[in-house]
């Protein structure tokens, strides 16, 4: 039940044609999430919160309605109007008081459609209205290319990792992704004080699958070839892994990172059953996360990151869509990884994105 960080009140949950919002019967105050936000106001405005608040520009004031932790109040100029906006970085909600929504820079369909007393034609009507000025702002900026918004976002763009952009508020703390990471970390940066006798003896042998009693399939999960292979998994764990770990439960998402590390070994080993070359890296088990969180979220707004001329720039794109071109890019892995052009192991991808799409069905039938 998410309260009014105000008077305390149980909000109410409303939905427009934009997303859902939950406002206070008593203060009239609102909280909206920042994709809904994205979709309803001017996007330099939206920026201007979201970057002040990830920099910490403002103090901590008020509980958030969804998680309870401490918002941070950010001071917000647009025009000639300021006023200061709570934010919950965690659950990625805005909190607007009494009329500060209404005073806010909102795309005038997305008022309009707003209103309770319009119909659900006329709602709709407006709302492809501003699907058109949106798309034509986009084709006058070039598609859907946008420069760097934070400093943060300069790390992954060097890196060529992908970033959350809209993606679903997480309201408890992801406590099963934290410790997997933490224990692939620590057992990485243990293993590589001597890296190649790790690798040797935990690392998953196709042409000897039975050492130890077959527990290679998961001791070669925690090791990694190198501080960027460790650092690269690490960073999708913890972008994707939050968001799945909160739909499946610790439980299940645990169960989930286990079946797609043995599916993306066992399509690794029938590729090539005879190979004596150790594998080693937890893409397997992550690429189930990956293919699970593409299909529970598909509109969930990924940045990936370009150079264009000079400068870097974000080309945004759906979930859905990031995970086509990816599949792609393991399929053509996967074919070098045959002609031995490649250690990287693609049918380990695949096989563990086979298992994410398995949970997503099994987890969407139940529900």
């Amino acid at each position: 039940m998410f309260l009014c960080p105000g008077c305390h009140k149980a909000l109410r949950r409303e939905k427009t044609v934009f997303g859902f919002y939950w406002h206070c019967p008593e203060c009239r105050g609102r909280a909206v999430t920042l994709p809904v936000l994205r979709r309803t106001h001017v996007r330099d405005y939206v920026n201007q919160i979201w970057r002040y608040a990830r920099e910490e520009q403002g103090v901590r004031r008020r509980s958030c309605p969804a998680c309870r932790e401490l918002m941070i109040d950010v001071p917000i100029v647009h025009g000639e109007s300021a006023h200061w906006l709570d934010v919950c970085t965690r659950c990625l909600i805005i909190w607007f008081d009494t009329r500060e929504y209404e005073e806010s820079p909102v795309v005038q369909a997305a008022l309009a459609a707003a209103q309770p007393d319009l119909s659900p034609p006329a709602r709709q009507a407006l709302a492809i209205e501003q699907v058109k000025i949106l798309a034509e702002r986009a084709r006058r900026e070039g598609g859907h290319a946008a420069p760097i918004d934070s400093w943060w976002e300069v790390i992954p763009a060097l890196l060529g990792l992908p970033v959350e952009l809209e993606g679903e508020p997480v309201r408890r703390a992801p406590r099963a992704t934290w410790t997997v990471a933490g224990a692939v970390a620590v057992a990485s940066f243990l293993a590589f004080f001597n890296l190649r006798a790790a690798v040797e003896a935990f690392g998953l042998v196709p042409a000897a699958l039975g050492r130890y009693g077959g527990l290679t399939l998961v001791t070669a999960f925690f090791l990694h070839g190198g501080v960027f292979h460790l650092l690269g998994n690490l960073y999708f764990l913890a972008v994707f892994g939050d968001n799945v770990e909160e739909v499946l439960g610790w439980k299940r998402f645990l169960l989930l990172l286990l079946a797609a590390t043995v599916a993306g070994w066992a399509l690794h080993v029938a590729a090539d059953p005879r190979s004596t070359v150790p594998c080693v890296g937890a893409s397997g088990g992550i690429s189930g996360v990956i293919a699970c969180y593409a299909l529970r979220f598909p509109k969930a707004r990924l940045g990936i990151y370009g150079r264009y001329v000079v400068c870097l720039r974000r080309f945004e794109l759906p979930a859905w869509g990031a995970f086509i071109g990816w599949v792609l890019l393991q399929g053509v892995l996967a074919g070098m990884q045959v002609s031995g052009l490649t250690s990287i192991s693609g049918f380990a991808h695949l096989g563990g994105a086979g298992a994410g799409v398995l949970a997503w069905a099994v987890c969407r039938e139940r529900t």
